[in-house]
């Protein structure tokens, strides 16, 4: 089972024939996984969390939460997810950001050392926000994240519910522990006969908007009341 795209892609090209089902990727059809959601053929199938539309989702509510933020870093990590889906999701942010009336501000981390300079030159770039585009690499060193903005005053929206959890303003994506839960029933199909060419790519039916109040506060930011309203979850 691979857990996101780069795994997933490296089990694909190794074996054509050993059924293979990933749990999280960014985008089956535009990283090259399978050529239909409802067909995948093949030997891979699994589940994909719409990366490219929760991009402009997270700078909507950043725009929503903070109105005087006209400026934001997007962070990303290049040749993580593959460049047709790298190119769908930067070109999403951008779309979304002439709606709102947000400029943007692309920024590149390829390692963890990267974060300093990536902070370095939003503030020097004038940023009064923040998202991230998601890889493994930044998910596994959020926390870092969640420090460097906190130190450089910048609310902040990330793809994953543990941003908020650890400290992030805000979070909108996918449920990563439910899309598990799913791959697995997924392996038990194929176990008990099912071929995974027949088994359609599932994407999220569940999404999860949390805030952190405490973050907030320390920011000098006060949420609009139907945020508390929609959010999945508020931490106090």
């Amino acid at each position: 089972m691979g857990a996101s795209t780069p795994p997933a892609l490296a089990a694909k090209q190794a074996t054509g024939t050993i059924p293979v089902v990933f749990a999280a990727v960014a985008d089956a059809v535009a990283s090259g996984l399978v050529t239909s959601l409802a067909h995948p053929g093949g030997n891979v199938t699994g589940l994909s969390f719409l990366a490219p539309e929760l991009v402009g989702k997270c700078l909507e509510q950043l725009k929503h939460a903070v109105p005087r933020v006209s400026r934001v870093a997007v962070l990303s990590h290049p040749g993580a997810l593959g460049e047709r889906t790298e190119k769908d999701m930067l070109k999403r942010a951008e779309v979304t950001a002439r709606g709102l009336g947000l400029r943007l501000q692309f920024l590149e981390a390829r390692r963890p050392d990267d974060f300093d300079r990536a902070f370095s030159e939003m503030i020097k770039g004038r940023a009064d926000g923040l998202t991230v585009l998601t890889s493994i690499m930044i998910f596994d060193e959020r926390r870092r994240l969640v420090e460097l903005a906190a130190k450089n005053r910048l609310p902040a929206v990330y793809p994953w519910r543990e941003g908020a959890d650890d400290g992030g303003l805000m979070s909108y994506g996918a449920n990563l522990p439910e899309l598990y839960r799913r791959a697995a029933s997924y392996v038990d199909k194929i176990l008990k006969g099912a071929k995974p060419a027949d088994l359609p790519i599932e994407q999220p039916t569940k999404f999860e908007f949390v805030i952190n109040l405490k973050t907030a506060k320390s920011l000098g930011i006060e949420f609009p009341p139907s945020f508390h309203l929609r959010a999945t979850e508020v931490i106090e």
